[in-house]
């Protein structure tokens, strides 16, 4: 009979694994009872070497040569279950919780989030989740209650909390004056607060804050973890502070106002063709048209949720480009340099 028991050794100035064994082994009388101390690395291959010929495989056998296991430890936890509204915010929470968490997104790539509505697959996946991130998306004022209702220990953390919440941008021109898209309600707030480096690092900072509370044993990790990807926030905010610079026309072209939070944040302002899910009609469109004809302006935004027909018919007509760029994409630092370098080479020249 085999029985072990871990012990700590200080030696020079170290804690070692211990493991004292007790051996009986009615096979071997003269050596019935046998206690030694055993430092796995070093002194129990000179044991093995001392025990008489027949014991030391046994002892092998019975799993005594390899080192002790933290048998005290407790298991490791499952990763927490976390959800998010759209996929930027899947990128930061994962930055942060690394193999900590599990991070699904409401809205998948290429979804419209303002006409989005969730799959049962998703509804039943939220049954067992631990925290909700959300950011205001239009199908999560209607389906939160329902889900909190069958998750009561679900926690919702809404990262525009704290935040300098904007509304959505009325249909301003390329020269300034704004031009009303017939029957459209300004005040509708704006809730692409994701398309903004400093906004996100703030963000990050109540997502981290959150996962610690779930997994307070990770705190340390989590902390890190955000402190890393605030300094990329930071050189990133940087990097596009310096490229826009020396642009001499603040405003550019979009087909959906998705980046309003951006154009704030770096002194232009957006325009977009289209609002709440409307075109412009002719007389709307004919302004965008000359007005961006008179700046210079040369590239259109699009993004892949939206149809790029009107867009289209405004970059021929000013005799210029259309650029797909996707506010939604999982590469928020590929992302937000692209929309850079197409703004900023956006003028004529």
């Amino acid at each position: 009979m085999v029985r072990q028991r871990s012990q700590c050794n200080v030696l020079r100035g170290r804690c070692l694994p211990r493991t004292r064994i007790e051996v009986s082994f009615p096979l071997y009388q003269s050596c019935r009872v046998l206690a030694v101390s055993v430092d796995f690395r070093r002194d129990f291959l000179r044991f093995l070497a001392w025990c008489p010929a027949g014991l030391a495989p046994a002892l092998v056998l019975l799993g005594l040569g390899t080192p002790v296991r933290a048998q005290d430890a407790p298991p490791s936890a499952a990763p927490l279950s976390v959800f998010v509204s759209v996929v930027p915010l899947q990128t930061v929470v994962e930055r942060i919780g690394g193999d900590q968490v599990r991070v699904r997104s409401m809205v998948q790539p290429g979804q419209n989030p303002h006409t989005y509505e969730p799959t049962p697959r998703q509804v039943a996946d939220l049954s067992g989740a631990e925290l909700y991130v959300r950011v205001g998306v239009p199908m999560e004022d209607a389906w939160l209650p329902r889900i909190r209702a069958t998750n009561l220990g679900l926690r919702v953390l809404d990262v525009r909390d704290g935040l300098p919440l904007r509304p959505s941008d009325p249909v301003v021109p390329v020269d300034g004056t704004e031009a009303a898209h017939e029957g459209h309600d300004h005040g509708a707030e704006d809730t692409h607060v994701w398309t903004s480096p400093p906004l996100v690092k703030s963000m990050a900072a109540a997502i981290r804050d959150a996962l610690s509370q779930r997994r307070p044993g990770q705190a340390a990790l989590f902390a890190a973890n955000y402190a890393r990807l605030a300094a990329e926030l930071d050189a990133l905010d940087a990097e596009i502070r310096l490229k826009l610079k020396p642009l001499q026309v603040r405003r550019f072209l979009v087909f959906h106002p998705a980046w309003g939070y951006y154009a704030q944040t770096y002194g232009l302002t957006q325009v977009a063709i289209e609002f709440e899910g409307k075109e412009p009609g002719p007389r709307a469109l004919a302004g965008l048209i000359d007005a961006a004809r008179a700046a210079g302006v040369r590239a259109v935004l699009v993004q892949p949720q939206f149809s790029p027909r009107a867009a289209q018919q405004v970059a021929a007509a000013i005799g210029g480009r259309v650029e797909s760029v996707d506010p939604l994409s999982a590469d928020y630092f590929g992302t937000l340099r692209r929309v850079t370098d197409l703004i900023a080479g956006g003028e004529a020249p």
